[in-house]
């Protein structure tokens, strides 16, 4: 809103200041700053009201060290979160942004799904929450509108020169000026970016090309989809697995945030992108407001999160911020870099996997079941090892923080 208050300003009385808000830099610091301060002094108002509202956490007895006194600590914090997002967003960002509107309705969408989901367990006193076919059916509408979006949408688009969009018969939008001899296009085309190989692209069309051209659009169109709602169900699933001790969950998010700071802002600007030799995405700078207020929400929170938590953000709080760094990765092309930009989400739900799958296999073959690890999701094994949970955070930070720079320096791998 202030982003469009201030345009209006500028070209209409050419004051003075005014046009500081064009700049994506400014806006970008003026995000962080201010989803911090919202969430560090509303954050605090929100844990007494939640208190007051005796919004308790229940803890199942898993015989964890440290686990009993975590029992009445605020839940749904997540609100915190979100607040800070929405809010320097909604100021600062440029709401006729594509890219922007679709974040926006992942956020609001999901957090609906978690506070239901939380709502349930505080307020209707059911451990389940909500039922998981529809907290599973939330995930499915979200990655559908994504991929809509990114299929449908004609300011969805990526620059190349003609030359190359014919070769691949890619759907020529816009020609735009250039200086260079090849005329460059704004093309609607299903690319992704594939990390550690030549060429360092994939078509998702190439893969149903094989279909022929009655059936080659329809046959992209499922397959995508349904690419894109696997992506952000798993994510979304992952964070929330993640979230099982003070501070893991909003900590891995904020270096995941920072990761797509840097891949928005690198992907959004021509002569970066050329510079780089990768996918030039127009109009995805705008995220990187979004991503801002992302990484300073997610700081904030863990003025209150990390050890002893006054707060947990809750299903409201982790399964939205999974599908955001989902659907955000999705729409930089950068979604088959996940498993490196969310190790530790990674890690954590492979975890569970592994150790649901031997149990139910050795159950079966031998009568009884074996476990591989003492306890999933990981974090829990090693406080089953007796390591202090601040301990298993800080190092866990430390590994996602290593994958963080491995994942930016594909930006140059080839």
């Amino acid at each position: 809103m202030l982003y469009h208050l201030f345009d209006y300003i500028e070209n209409t009385y050419n004051l003075a200041g005014a046009g500081l808000f064009q700049f994506l830099s400014f806006r970008a610091g003026l995000a962080v700053i201010l989803s911090l301060t919202i969430s560090m002094v509303f954050g605090k108002r929100i844990i007494r009201s939640l208190t007051r509202l005796q919004v308790g956490e229940t803890v199942r007895d898993l015989g964890l060290d440290g686990q009993k006194e975590k029992e009445g600590t605020p839940t749904m914090g997540g609100i915190i979160i979100v607040m800070a997002i929405l809010i320097p967003c909604l100021l600062l960002a440029d709401l006729t942004n594509v890219y922007i509107q679709l974040m926006l309705v992942v956020c609001i969408a999901l957090t609906l799904v978690g506070f239901t989901d939380d709502y349930i367990k505080v307020f209707k006193k059911n451990k389940k929450g909500l039922h998981g076919r529809f907290k599973i059916f939330g995930q499915v509408a979200v990655g559908m509108i994504v991929a809509m979006t990114m299929l449908h949408s004609h300011k969805v688009l990526v620059r190349t020169d003609q030359s190359m969009a014919e070769a691949r018969d890619w759907e020529i939008v816009e020609y735009i000026s250039t200086v260079t001899v090849e005329p460059q296009v704004l093309a609607k085309t299903s690319v992704t970016n594939v990390p550690f190989f030549k060429g360092n692209e994939l078509e998702y069309r190439s893969i149903v090309s094989w279909l022929g051209d009655g059936w080659e659009d329809l046959a992209l169109s499922v397959l995508f989809t349904l690419v894109v709602i696997f992506i952000i169900t798993a994510v979304s699933n992952a964070a929330n697995i993640t979230d099982g001790i003070d501070g893991l969950a909003a900590g891995t998010s904020a270096i995941i945030a920072l990761v797509l700071f840097i891949f928005a802002y690198v992907s959004g600007r021509a002569d970066l992108s050329d510079y780089l030799d990768i996918l030039y995405i127009p109009y995805t700078g705008e995220l990187v407001i979004f991503a801002a207020c992302f990484l300073g929400g997610c700081i904030g929170f863990l003025w209150y999160n990390t050890y002893p938590a006054q707060v947990f953000m809750g299903d409201t709080g982790s399964l939205m911020l999974g599908g955001v760094i989902a659907a955000m990765a999705i729409v930089l092309r950068k979604e088959l870099l996940l498993p490196l930009i969310c190790g530790v989400f990674f890690v954590e739900i492979v975890s569970v996997i592994i150790q649901v799958s031997y149990f139910k296999y050795t159950r079966k073959k031998y009568g009884e079941g074996r476990r591989v690890f003492l306890m999933s999701p990981l974090h829990h094994h090693y406080q089953k090892l007796k390591m202090h949970e601040s301990k298993i955070v800080s190092r866990f930070w430390i590994i996602q923080i290593l994958l963080a720079i491995m994942a930016v320096i594909t930006l140059k791998i080839r």
